[in-house]
C-alpha cells in the first residue's frame, strides 16, 4: 500500500496544514486578553480559515488513480534512533484533513459567543488540537504517529477539566486514563516492531515485515488495546458518554467528529497491514464487538433521558458500523466504513450542536425539560429533524450512505452477520425518532420553552453547512468513493495475500 511514494510538491503542504493551525493557537495565546476577548476570537476565525484553505490543495492536488503516498515530505528527526519526520497523505487520510480543517471552524464560530471566560485559550486549544490531529491522519513514521496521537490528549483534557459541567475534572481524568493506558502497550508493540524491523519505524517498512502468526497477534492485540478504547469499541467505550456530558459543545463536536475516527484510523495504517494474518484469525471476535455496539449500544441509547448522552451512545453505535465494515473484507464493506466515518463527522458534529443550541437557551440537556420547541423555533426544528433523521440513517442523507454500504459488505460476507447488523437502523430510527417527538413536537412544555428564541445568524450558518454536507455526500458520494479507492484495493489486496 505504501511501497512506492510520489514525489512532493514544491510547497510542503502537510507541513503547513498541521503547523499553521498550531501558529495560530499559539498567537491567540500571546494576545488574548480577558477583559477584551474580541481580537482572540477574530485571530482564531482567521486562523482556522486559513487551516482550511492551506489543506484544499490536497485535494485538487490529489491523483486519484493511484495507491501511492503523495504530498511527501521526509526528513530527519532523530537520527541516533533513525525517526523521520515523514509525512504522507492517501486515498483515506486526505479526507480526515479536509474534515478536521473544516470541523476547527466550526467549533470556533460554535464557540463565538458562548465561551466568556478565557476565551483565548479555549480557542488557542482547539487550533492546537487540530493541528495535531492532522499530524495523526498524515505521520508515515511509527513514533511520528505515536507523538501525535497522545499529544491530542493534552488539548482535549484542558478542555473538558477547563470549560466542562459540574463533574468535568472526573470526566476529563477518565478520559485522559482510560486512551493513556490503552497507548502505552501500542508503545511497546512499536517499540518491537522497530527491533523486528532492524531499527526502522518507517511504516512503509513495517508493512513489509515477514512477522510469523503469534508475533501478529501479539501485534494486534496490543494496537486493539489503543485503537478499540479511541474509536470507542464495547466494553472500553464507557468513557464516551460522560466526557459528551461536561465536555463544552466545541469538545463535544470535535470529540465525536475527529478524535473518534483517530482510533478507526489506526486499524486502516497499522493494524490490518502490519498484521493481516492476525486480522484474519480475530475477525470473528472484531465483528462480535462490532455488533454488540451496533445493537445494544442502540438499546441502551434509546433509555437516556440526557440527550448529549443519548448522541454519545449513538455514537459508539455508528461507529460499530465502522469497525465492522473493517473486518469484512471486502470493497463494500470497507468503503462503507469509510464513507461511515466522514458521514459521522458531519451528523454527530450537528447533532451535538444542535443540543448546545438548546443548551445555550434552557441550561438543561434532559429531554422532559423540552416539548413543543417547533412553535418557537421552526428553522432550529427544521435542522433538528434532518440531522436526527441523518442519525437514524434516512436516504438521501450521508449516514444511509455509510450504514447500507456496511450492510451490504457485511452480507457479502455472511449473511446473518448483515441481518444483525441491519437491525441496527430500526434502533436508531427508534432513539431519533423518539428524541425528537418529545423535544420538538407536540405543546409548549414550560414557559421556559415559551421563552426560547430561534437560531441567530451565526447558528444558522453553522448548521446550514453541515446541513450541506449532509445532503450533498447522501445524494452524491462519488468524489469521497473515487478518492478512497484505489487505497482501498491495495490494502484489501494487502491484507488477502499475506493471508495464512
Amino acid at each position: 500500500m505504501m511501497a512506492s511514494e510520489m514525489a512532493s510538491s514544491t510547497l510542503p503542504w502537510l507541513t503547513l496544514s498541521i503547523f499553521v493551525p498550531i501558529f495560530f493557537g499559539l498567537l491567540v495565546l500571546l494576545i488574548g486578553r480577558d477583559d477584551n476577548p474580541g481580537p482572540a476570537r477574530v485571530l482564531s476565525l482567521v486562523g482556522s480559515i486559513v487551516g482550511l484553505l492551506v489543506t484544499i490543495p490536497l485535494y485538487t492536488g490529489f491523483n486519484p488513480d493511484t495507491a501511492e503516498m503523495q504530498f511527501v515530505e521526509n526528513k530527519p528527526w532523530i537520527e541516533a534512533f533513525n525517526l523521520n519526520y515523514h509525512l504522507g497523505i492517501d486515498g483515506i487520510s486526505v479526507w480526515f484533513v479536509l474534515l478536521t480543517a473544516f470541523i476547527t471552524i466550526i467549533v470556533v464560530l460554535a464557540g463565538w459567543e458562548i465561551i466568556k471566560s478565557r476565551v483565548a485559550q479555549y480557542m488557542a486549544a482547539f487550533l492546537i488540537l487540530s493541528g495535531l490531529m492532522i499530524g495523526v491522519f498524515c505521520a508515515l513514521d511509527g513514533m511520528l504517529f505515536y507523538v501525535f496521537f497522545e499529544a491530542t490528549l493534552i488539548p482535549m483534557y484542558i478542555i473538558i477539566g477547563a470549560w466542562g459541567g459540574p463533574n468535568r475534572v472526573y470526566a476529563a481524568f477518565k478520559f485522559f486514563l482510560y486512551t493513556l493506558m490503552g497507548s502505552l502497550l501500542t508503545l511497546i508493540a512499536f517499540i518491537y516492531l522497530w527491533h523486528a524491523s532492524g531499527g526502522s519505524f518507517d511504516v512503509a517498512t513495517w508493512h513489509k515485515l515477514p512477522l510469523d502468526k503469534t508475533e501478529q497477534i501479539f501485534i494486534f492485540v496490543a494496537l486493539l488495546a489503543a485503537f478499540a478504547v479511541k474509536v470507542p469499541m464495547w466494553p472500553v467505550h464507557t468513557w464516551l458518554p460522560d466526557a459528551h456530558v461536561e465536555a463544552p459543545t466545541g469538545g463535544s463536536i470535535v470529540l465525536a467528529a475527529i478524535m473518534l475516527k483517530l482510533g478507526a484510523y489506526g486499524f486502516l495504517r497499522f493494524s490490518l497491514p502490519i498484521a493481516p494474518d492476525a486480522s484474519h484469525s480475530l475477525a470473528g471476535l472484531m465483528i462480535a464487538l462490532s455488533l454488540i455496539a451496533v445493537i445494544y449500544i442502540g438499546l441502551v441509547a434509546i433509555v437516556q433521558d440526557d440527550m448529549k448522552k443519548l448522541v454519545a451512545y449513538s455514537s459508539v453505535a455508528h461507529m460499530g458500523f465502522v469497525t465492522l465494515g473493517f473486518f469484512v473484507f471486502n470493497v463494500t464493506g470497507m468503503e462503507g466504513a469509510i464513507i461511515q466515518m466522514i458521514s459521522h463527522g458531519f451528523v454527530s458534529g450537528a447533532m451535538f450542536m444542535c443540543i448546545g443550541v438548546m443548551y445555550d437557551r434552557l441550561h438543561t440537556r434532559r429531554i422532559d425539560a423540552y416539548g413543543g420547541v417547533v412553535h418557537r423555533m421552526p428553522r432550529f426544528v427544521t435542522y433538528f429533524v434532518l440531522f436526527s433523521m441523518a442519525n437514524a440513517g434516512l436516504p438521501g442523507t450521508s449516514g444511509f450512505i455509510g450504514e447500507f454500504t456496511v450492510i451490504l459488505g457485511a452480507v457479502q460476507y455472511n449473511f446473518w452477520i448483515g441481518l444483525l447488523a441491519a437491525s441496527a437502523l430500526i434502533w436508531g430510527a427508534g432513539y431519533s425518532l423518539w428524541m425528537v417527538k418529545r423535544v420538538a413536537f407536540g405543546p409548549v412544555a414550560n414557559e421556559q420553552v415559551d421563552g426560547m428564541s430561534d437560531l441567530c445568524s451565526r447558528e444558522f450558518l453553522i448548521l446550514g453547512l453541515l446541513a450541506i454536507l449532509t445532503l450533498f455526500m447522501g445524494i452524491y458520494p462519488k468524489p469521497f468513493t473515487d478518492l478512497m479507492h484505489p487505497s482501498v484495493q491495495a490494502l484489501l489486496q494487502h491484507v488477502s495475500l499475506s493471508k495464512l
